[in-house]
């Protein structure tokens, strides 16, 4: 089972999903690129510590993070 783990305000939301299921893969997709679209960074976990950047949906990816953007003032 593979997880997206959306950051926000409020804390967290977790999205667990199979990636051998089309259509628990496709809302994944779907659900990628609309928070890519709305401006948060996606990182998959490489290992322990590691992290890589990533701009297109992975679905061999166990773990998603998604950040917002940040805001100054």
């Amino acid at each position: 089972m593979a997880i997206q783990i959306v950051m926000d305000r409020s804390g967290d939301s977790r999205h667990h999903f199979y990636a051998d299921d089309a259509q628990e893969l496709a809302r994944a997709e779907h659900r990628f690129y609309e928070l890519i679209n709305a401006g948060f960074t996606a990182a998959v976990r490489m290992g322990p510590g590691q992290v890589s950047h990533i701009l297109s949906f992975d679905p061999t990816a166990r773990e998603t993070v998604f950040f917002p953007r940040l805001v100054g003032g």
